[in-house]
């Protein structure tokens, strides 16, 4: 079974961006090359600030609801408290 992730990236413009994949590396890649979204692809370059791994899809669109709703300084929080590796 594929791990699912759920990942925050910052955009050039310091905006946030919260998505889910299952080929993280991929998908950062896809939001650089101006593919991946309609917010990022105008916010271009984005660095990727924190990932969660989760067992499955669900998981990770729970996770990023959750996430989307809280406001930037505790995205913030959330990366600056934790090693951005995948967890």
């Amino acid at each position: 079974m594929a791990s699912w992730f759920t990942y925050i990236l910052e955009c050039a413009d310091g905006s946030y961006y919260v998505g889910i994949t299952n080929e993280l590396s991929l998908r950062l890649a896809e939001h650089n090359s101006g593919q991946g979204a309609r917010w990022t692809a105008q916010r271009r370059p984005v660095k990727l600030r924190y990932a969660e791994r989760h067992p499955g899809k669900g998981a990770a669109r729970r996770r990023e609801a959750e996430i989307k709703g809280w406001r930037h300084e505790k995205k913030r929080a959330l990366f600056d408290s934790r090693s951005n590796v995948v967890i």
